[in-house]
């Protein structure tokens, strides 16, 4: 038997359009010639012409958020309270076995941007694909927006899943499900439209809330979810330990047996 590995990692990068202007990652990149002297700071008496070629070592310094690259949202983000009132917990806590599970893929994409899904349109989709969901299935989201990621759209792309949506997969064991749209809800950008016309507050950040009732995570930002099949693969997602955080930084990869 052969293993086959697909990345489902976008990869940290500066000045693309990956987020919202204020919360985009900044790298600063220093090469080995520029930190030779740095390297032989650590041993005194030692030039930096004397180091193989005059080089240092290659190094970055980075300024990031939690939620920047493909990431997993601990419940500790959404809310502060999860599954009826108990302490969110954050993306330390996460139980690592929801982070190696089997894999199901939802083919979305020719919903339109915006659209936030229901119930119905999950049962369907799974219907189509022919599977029964199981407790700890990782259920990943193919939306419009992976195609779009980097670019200057790519914030106002992809459907959502709505509050309803969410529940259904979460009442029926799912701890862990994921996009490759920058948010597991309808983009921003919509959802303000939306509700300059209803005046609804509920439909904010609905399908993140609803962690509130059960706790559970999300990957965003995923990528090559059109590679994946829809079901037969295991997903890998297991977050960066930040103590106390919200989010953590996630190589995930789907890993399939042929």
């Amino acid at each position: 038997m052969s293993r086959r590995l697909i990345d489902l990692s976008v990869a940290l990068e500066a000045d693309i359009a990956s987020d919202p202007p204020a919360m985009l990652p900044q790298i600063e990149y220093f090469d080995h010639k520029a930190t030779a002297g740095q390297m032989a700071g650590y041993f005194p008496g030692l030039r930096p012409d004397q180091l193989p070629g005059g080089e240092g070592w290659a190094v970055e310094k980075l300024t990031i958020w939690t939620h920047n690259g493909t990431h997993l949202d601990a419940p500790y983000h959404h809310h502060s309270t999860m599954s009826g009132g108990a302490r969110a917990i954050t993306i330390d806590e996460v139980p690592l076995d929801w982070c190696l599970a089997p894999g199901v893929k939802l083919d979305f994409r020719h919903l339109p941007d915006g659209h936030v899904v229901t119930p119905d349109e999950i049962d369907a989709e799974l219907d189509r694909i022919g599977h029964t969901l199981h407790e700890r299935d990782i259920v990943l989201v193919n939306t419009s927006a992976g195609e779009a990621y980097g670019r200057p759209d790519y914030l106002g792309k992809g459907c959502g899943m709505g509050r309803d949506a969410t529940l259904h997969l979460l009442n029926q064991g799912v701890r862990v499900t994921g996009t490759d749209a920058w948010s597991w809800d309808a983009p921003f950008s919509i959802t303000a439209g939306r509700f300059a016309e209803e005046g609804d507050p509920s439909i904010i950040w609905e399908g993140h809330r609803a962690s509130m009732v059960i706790g559970y995570c999300h990957i965003e930002k995923l990528a090559n979810l059109a590679e994946l099949p829809s079901t037969g693969f295991t997903v890998s997602c297991f977050p960066f330990k930040i103590k106390g955080a919200s989010a953590g930084f996630v190589r995930a990869v789907a890993i399939l047996e042929d």
